[in-house]
């Protein structure tokens, strides 16, 4: 009993950190506090992850966020110029919050929808956990066959290098 207790406060705690720091990850108008705020979430679900049993998840979830979040903070200081950066010279138009307020919207109604369409959890068909064994994951982790997710990795990778070089293109651009 008392175990499930503590994984119930810590969820709370993760959830509390998690909802609070995603808030002022969005609200922030400097870029910076924004991209440290997101260390906060991104280390609140690696929490979960740990909470959860889920070792190696947590761990990747650190692992790779962590250099994401690092990569963000160069990106931010070389392509932003000083004064944005500083947060002096940032301002919101009626018109963009408006924009985003819209298409926030619509992305919920399309969560919604999906989420209500396709049956993800099933409270119905009561299963027992099942320890998943090494080599199925690591087949899974490494096949490029249906339902497995060697090509997305190395979609997300080409993707990535790509963001890389047009962030790169961006900063050496000639002022003219």
């Amino acid at each position: 009993m008392m175990e499930i207790t503590a994984n119930i406060v810590m969820f709370a705690i993760l959830a509390v950190v998690i909802l609070a720091s995603a808030i002022l990850c969005i609200t922030t108008k400097r870029i910076m506090r924004a991209a440290t705020f997101l260390v906060f979430v991104l280390f609140g679900v690696a929490g979960l992850y740990f909470l959860l049993d889920y070792t190696y998840l947590g761990a990747a979830q650190i692992a790779v966020y962590a250099g994401g979040i690092t990569m963000l903070y160069i990106f931010a200081i070389v392509l932003v110029n000083k004064r944005t950066l500083q947060g002096l010279s940032e301002h919101l138009h009626g018109g963009t919050v408006i924009g985003g307020l819209i298409v926030t919207v619509i992305g919920m109604v399309t969560a919604v929808a999906v989420l209500l369409k396709n049956k993800f959890i099933d409270l119905s068909a009561q299963q027992a956990d099942v320890e998943v064994p090494m080599d199925k994951i690591g087949e899974t982790l490494m096949g490029a066959g249906k339902y497995q997710y060697v090509l997305p990795f190395e979609f997300i990778s080409i993707f990535l290098l790509a963001c890389i070089i047009g962030g790169l293109m961006v900063a050496r651009k000639d002022k003219d």
